[in-house]
């Protein structure tokens, strides 16, 4: 498979490292301007679609939230030709009705990281794309769908905040977030959605509930061995409803997600170095 042929890209989070069905796998190395990506990506052919399969974290889970090269992995993917991502991730939740094994697919991110890079943007080149609605609203259409054919209720919209990690919230902080409305909370899927933003590429998540977070009054009850058993069943229907959607997916886009630039560009292309022009070109160059 060559590059910038691969039209679909799938992350996986903490327990989904490996994407079940993917046929005529080859395992491409891609280099990009912004350091190595997390991982090989994991080509081949999903219902019949090129897709792009890439592990979060790596395998072996070898990379922390904190750790991880985002932009290397969005990157990546949009070297390799890829216009819709389909990511999954583990949370807590924040809710009484989110329960541990739902399946949400949010349609709001609170962003209390502190660390992190989250655009591609800077040094020379000015953007400032369009965040207020961060998931492509057809491709999350396409994964509710999914999962009802596949049996696998999936809960649509709701906030999922992304915290900084890797330790885990307090009870204070945890309460807090309940005042503020979040739904779910995380550690990874805020800087994926704002730079396949960036990246004119489509996002939406299958946020996999694995336990109620601290504020729960059984929290201490939930053990460790319960929270990764709920992880692997979850993710076994994560792929399901991910296979199922690629097989729904359309040749052509019809959403803005692919034109999501155009107006974003502030600066003056003629004052653009070609160092600039050369790192973010794969992003930039139809607009300069």
């Amino acid at each position: 498979m060559k590059q910038n042929d691969v039209g679909v890209g799938i992350i996986g989070g903490s327990g989904l490292y490996e994407m079940e069905g993917l046929t005529g796998i080859e395992e491409v190395r891609v280099e990009t301007p912004f350091g190595d990506p997390s991982d090989l990506y994991r080509t081949g052919f999903l219902e019949g679609r090129r897709v792009a399969f890439l592990a979060r974290h790596g395998r072996g889970h070898l990379i922390s939230p904190s750790e991880l090269n985002f932009r290397a992995n969005i990157y990546g993917f949009r070297k390799l030709g890829v216009e819709r991502i389909l990511s999954a991730s583990a949370v807590g939740s924040l809710r009484e009705e989110h329960r541990p094994m739902d399946i949400l697919v949010p349609d709001q991110f609170f962003d209390r990281t502190r660390t992190r890079i989250s655009t591609f943007f800077g040094d020379g080149l000015v953007a400032h794309v369009s965040f207020a609605d961060p998931v492509c609203a057809q491709l999350a259409d396409i994964v509710e769908i999914a999962g009802a054919e596949c049996g696998v209720p999936v809960k649509r919209g709701g906030t999922y905040l992304c915290m900084e990690g890797p330790q885990f919230s307090t009870k204070a902080e945890s309460e807090v977030y309940r005042i503020w409305g979040m739904d779910v909370i995380g550690m990874t899927n805020l800087q994926e959605a704002k730079l396949a933003r960036e990246a004119e590429m489509c996002y939406t998540t299958l946020a996999l509930v694995t336990d109620y977070d601290c504020w729960h009054p059984a929290h201490d009850a939930v053990t460790v061995t319960e929270i990764i058993a709920n992880l692997q069943r979850n993710s076994v229907n994560a792929q399901k409803i991910i296979r199922t959607a690629v097989g729904k997916l359309s040749e052509q886009r019809s959403c803005k997600c692919g034109s999501a630039l155009s107006h974003a560009l502030i600066t003056d292309p003629a004052r653009v170095t070609e160092a600039t022009r050369k790192r973010l070109g794969l992003l930039v160059d139809k607009y300069l």
